[in-house]
């Protein structure tokens, strides 16, 4: 019960039912308020407990001054909690895992249960094995099923231990496409109350629900497990940026180019930590599609959420969805009455603003391995030829000046262009040359753009066009179909664009992430073998919204994001050597030449389509059971009982050490002595880099373990699917095959040096983490700028703990992994404004002291501490000292810090209750 201070607490009526709910303008100040925090402010209002939400707090937000820096601490509690697999997983193990310690230290075990509703979308276990044929669906479901039996049934089995928790099947869709077409309520309707829906998601695109006007965002696992289990998150009051959109786009743009540009534009402008907020008429002109598409895209520019408000465009698309009348009423009825309801013409107080006319918007892809990195489509043959030279060796840039003459079948290269054509002999016999630049995936995939039905018919019309004029993908190339939910397919049919689409290889390979997180499957072993030997520098072109290094295939150097229409385009081409803007993709059958302007749709084609082909009833078809799951799934064999029993044998599903020898008391927190580094990293290292999700190989720890255990290695599956497995993914950590370790020059994955022996002889990381445990030293790592962006995976920071690593000094860092490391008991600390490794000199075989630390025992936060780097690993040697800054910002993140980690604060607080 509220304690409701402001005595906000007021009756809402909705045709013949009546709801409590708690007044907004109740609160001085709440009517000037942006969006986000209006809901943030009901949120406080609704939970106020006189303890950890006090009436100050409510009185904070409401007299919130939009241009002071965050100092306010609030605690925010979703409404919801979404997982995917890959994150859910571990999530339930950990929970799990929970109930038994609860047990070990004499409590309740069923005090360890979700509080409030969690659903896990199974969507991230697909790979694309098969591609090309009628039958590929299929046959990769065969596939997933066989190398996730464990994960699945033990997912069945927490769907029937926890209360609240629901399983979405595999083969269904995308977990942030499901939000917005079933799961995602915008307002909430429990225990007779009416309240925004809010949520946090353990993928950073949980921010997809943002086109709904649900406030929502990407948090670690271990965070998730908290929300779940009651515990508010603690968060600081954010600076919220206005972003007004104006004008329309233009014919020819797509959802894809727009997005693309305002990634350009907020990673460039800062929004690390921030709201964004969309305003202006420009909103009203944006359909509830391209909203989600901007909202999916928040983790990109680096905000915590992408938000717009609710109108009109909110209430068709609910109706659309399939989305019952009552709710759809309830939801225009408390938006209106509570000032949640777009204005176009109104400028609430934003602390920072940027504008952008939707008119400006051109073609773009963005890459080669970031998603800020736009490049105007007209430009980008020419900015790959610049790209290409970080990609290839030293040799083949001497050959650049050199003229080439490559096969006819092959795209032309100009004078100047590293080139290097390579013969391939497929399967069939046919031969045929690749060269630096060849598009050897191309992937409609993500729920980034699966979930936009104007680019995904944009792309079925693209195909259409294509194979009436003769044209075919080049041999070379992996094409392949994921949408995010079967609604896309069934819109597909019903507009007769699948054959179309099949007869260009987009055959459907499943209903999932796929490519966009590594799942690509691997290429033909003839092509793989010639870029191999070759060390071409080939490329992907996806429809996904992460191109990081080493993430798509292990084959392809240089990832691009592009439209679907333009993915299909490129299959085409075959090659981004190719200006497909001025250049003939291919010839008709007569001989002449065909351009893309010749096989694109115009606005009114897509939009025709659009009308006719999509109703609600395809939504309530796909959903009306989608708990359920096919016959494969229910014949799935599960325990039973509240504690999971464990198998010993098992590779995928085993009991993590967190708790192992946890006390009811805490011990005190110490400084950090004697310490090595285990990585000495540059800029931007993602958690790509430092958890990859990817293939596993066979000369790696994780390899070597798996083969140990009698895992032939055609069934070694992905990092992503064995992360209920911890020694796996402590194996895995630091483990990405592009990760490059300054420590250890000249190599590249996962490798560092060993200072536990003489001389530092380069070892596997895992190898050496090993060692140092063993001798009893800690570790550190020292990295750049953006430490940890990208995906919101807590197995980054779980793995880093579980090697050893007590402290990150970074530059600066992405929010989630921050507050991730926190959770799992890592100290995250950064340089001083300005200073670097580099400039200070550190090479990373000194010996560090971290002290000051023991200032959190105190009840406080220290706001430095004294770091001392001595040189040659001896402590009365040179040394560098400064005052590192200490990132933990908020007092519920010391606590979670002083506890040893968030699941131990959060099970010694259950237990008191």
């Amino acid at each position: 019960m509220s304690a409701n201070s402001f005595d906000a607490r007021s009756t809402l009526r909705v045709g013949d039912e009546s709801y409590e709910i708690f007044r907004l303008d109740k609160v001085e100040g709440s009517a000037r308020l942006p969006y986000s925090l209006k809901v943030l402010l009901e949120n406080l209002l609704r939970t106020e407990d006189g303890a950890n939400i006090t009436a100050d707090h409510i009185r904070a937000l409401g007299g919130w001054d939009s241009q002071a820096q965050p100092s306010q601490e609030i605690q925010f509690t979703p409404a919801r909690v979404i997982m995917q697999d890959f994150t859910g997983v571990p999530c339930v193990v950990d929970l799990a895992t929970m109930r038994e310690a609860v047990k070990e230290l004499g409590g309740d075990p069923a005090k360890i249960n979700p509080l409030a509703p969690a659903e896990l979308v199974i969507d991230h276990s697909v790979i694309a094995d098969k591609f090309g044929t009628a039958n590929a669906f299929q046959q990769n479901v065969e596939l997933e099923y066989g190398r996730n039996k464990e994960r699945y049934q033990f997912l069945r089995w927490g769907q029937t231990a926890f209360d609240e928790f629901k399983v979405v099947p595999p083969g269904t869709g995308i977990v942030h496409q499901v939000n917005i077409e079933h799961l995602a309520r915008t307002v909430m309707t429990r225990n007779g109350q009416a309240y925004p829906d809010t949520l946090v998601g353990t993928d950073s695109h949980t921010t997809m629900v943002n086109g709904l006007g649900v406030l929502g965002w990407g948090v670690g696992g271990i965070e998730a497990e908290a929300a779940m289990l009651g515990q508010p998150v603690s968060m600081l009051i954010p600076r919220v940026v206005g972003f007004k959109l104006t004008g329309e786009l233009k014919p020819g743009t797509t959802a894809t180019d727009l997005v693309l540009t305002i990634t350009e534009m907020l990673r460039k402008h800062g929004v690390v930590g921030k709201f964004v907020e969309f305003y202006g008429e420009g909103v009203a002109a944006t359909s509830l599609a391209n909203r989600a598409t901007i909202g999916n895209m928040s983790p990109e520019f680096g905000s915590t959420a992408a938000i717009f408000p609710i109108d009109d465009e909110t209430l068709n698309y609910l109706k659309l969805t399939g989305r019952s009348e009552q709710q759809v009423a309830l939801v225009e009825a408390y938006a209106k009455e509570q000032g949640l309801w777009l204005d176009p013409a109104a400028e609430p107080d934003f602390s920072e603003k940027l504008e952008l006319d939707l008119s400006t918007v051109v073609p773009s892809i963005a890459g080669p391995k970031r998603p800020q990195d736009r490049i105007v489509l007209a430009e980008a043959a020419q900015q790959f030829g610049q790209d290409v030279r970080n990609y290839v060796s030293e040799a083949d840039l001497d050959e650049a000046g050199k003229e080439s003459f490559p096969a006819s079948d092959a795209p032309a290269v100009s004078n100047g262009v590293v080139s290097k054509p390579t013969q391939v002999t497929a399967a069939d016999g046919s031969v045929y040359e690749i060269d630096h630049g060849a598009v050897t995936v191309a992937a409609i995939t993500s729920c980034t753009n699966t979930s936009n039905p104007y680019v995904m018919v944009a792309a079925a019309l693209v195909a259409k066009k294509a194979v009436e004029k003769g044209l075919s993908r080049k041999p070379w190339v992996k094409t392949t179909l994921a949408p995010g939910s079967k609604v896309v397919t069934d819109y597909f049919d019903k507009a007769n664009l699948t054959p179309y689409l099949d007869k260009m290889g987009f055959n459907l390979v499943g209903y999932g992430c796929t490519t966009c997180i590594g799942n690509s499957g691997p290429l033909d072993e003839e092509i793989s073998k010639a870029i191999n030997e070759a060390d071409l520098a080939v490329t992907s072109v996806l429809s996904g919204n992460r191109n990081f290094e080493g993430r798509i295939n292990p084959d392809v150097k240089m990832n691009y994001l592009a439209s679907p229409p333009l993915v299909v385009a490129y299959a085409i081409a075959g090659s981004m050597k190719v200006d497909i803007t001025t250049e003939a993709l291919g010839t008709d059958q007569d001989g002449n030449p065909v351009y893309l302007k010749d096989i694109w749709p115009s606005e009114a084609e897509v939009n025709d389509v659009v009308a006719n082909a999509i109703g609600e009833d395809m939504f309530s078809k796909s959903y009306e059971d989608v708990f359920a799951g096919d016959a494969q799934w229910q014949a799935l064999p599960i325990p039973t009982g509240n504690t999971f029993e464990w198998d010993p044998q098992s590779t995928y599903v085993r009991k993590p050490p967190y708790f192992e020898g946890m006390t009811m008391e805490t011990s005190p927190v110490s400084d950090v002595q004697g310490a090595r580094v285990l990585a000495k990293l540059g800029d931007s290292v993602t958690t790509d880099h430092i958890s990859p999700a990817g293939a596993i190989k066979a000369d790696t720890p994780a390899g070597q373990y798996l083969t140990e255990h009698g895992v032939e290695r055609r069934d070694f599956n992905s990092y992503g699917s064995r992360r209920g497995n911890h020694e796996v993914m402590i194996r895995g950590t630091f483990a990405n095959i592009r990760l490059r370790n300054q420590i250890a020059p000249g190599t590249e994955g996962g490798f560092t040096r060993d200072f536990t022996q003489e001389d530092g002889p380069v070892s596997f990381i895992y190898d050496a983490s090993q060692n140092y445990q063993a001798a009893g030293i800690p570790l550190v790592i020292l990295a750049g700028k953006e430490y940890g962006s990208g995906s919101s995976r807590d197995w980054a920071a779980k793995g880093t703990a579980l090697l050893g690593v007590k402290a990150v000094i970074a530059e600066s860092y992405e929010r989630i992994h921050r507050s991730n490391l926190i959770g799992m008991g890592v100290l995250p600390l950064q340089f001083p404004e300005g200073a670097s490794a580099q400039s200070l000199g550190l090479t990373g075989e000194e010996t560090f002291d971290i002290t000051g630390v023991t200032a959190l025992n105190d009840g406080g936060i220290p706001e430095t501490v004294k770091v001392k780097a001595a040189r040659g690993g001896a402590a009365d040697g040179d040394s560098v000292e400064f005052d590192a800054k200490v990132r933990i910002d908020t007092p519920g993140e010391a606590d979670y810090y002083r506890n040893g980690g968030i699941m131990q604060y959060v099970l010694r607080s259950l237990i008191r209750k």
